[in-house]
């Protein structure tokens, strides 16, 4: 069994990864972080959804580095949770949650798990979130998982 695990560093992605660690003790996981390119940022800053940032191929490699850190994290953490996890770290094409789901069917995972909410702010709430994107669009189980407040969307 493989499960994905969405993972952005937020409260709400780390109950996931402890969550799946306890109903999933011994099973091999794959820790996903997604990150988006400053010039996708600029895209949706002319559309008045993020603020605009210069670009460079240096920012983005400083961003893909970082983001590659934070996968690196979130699998020890699963391993610290009893699962046999790896860390993936993937950028986006067209958004978080296609990417969450085309690597769910390139590993043919069996279960997606992500938190209710992730560290999306305000864009999430003009797209709509991840986890419930996920929920609708892949073609496998998921598992979304409450925050530590106990609250969902």
């Amino acid at each position: 069994m493989t499960i994905l695990i969405a993972y952005d560093g937020s409260d709400d992605s780390k109950a996931a990864i402890a969550f799946a660690g306890e109903l999933f003790r011994g099973q091999r996981a794959v820790v996903l972080t997604v990150w988006e390119r400053l010039a996708m940022t600029s895209a949706r800053a002319s559309a008045g959804l993020m603020v605009a940032l210069d670009q460079s191929g240096a920012e983005d490699e400083a961003i893909r580095e970082a983001m590659t850190e934070l996968a690196r994290r979130g699998a020890e953490q699963a391993r610290q949770a009893g699962l046999d996890a790896t860390p993936r770290c993937d950028v986006d094409s067209v958004a978080v949650w296609s990417t969450i789901v085309d690597v769910a069917d390139e590993l043919d995972a069996q279960l997606i798990v992500t938190g209710t909410r992730g560290l999306g702010g305000v864009r999430s709430l003009l797209l709509g979130s991840t986890s419930d994107r996920v929920l609708h669009h892949a073609h496998r189980p998921v598992l979304v998982v409450p925050g530590p407040d106990g609250k969902g969307d």
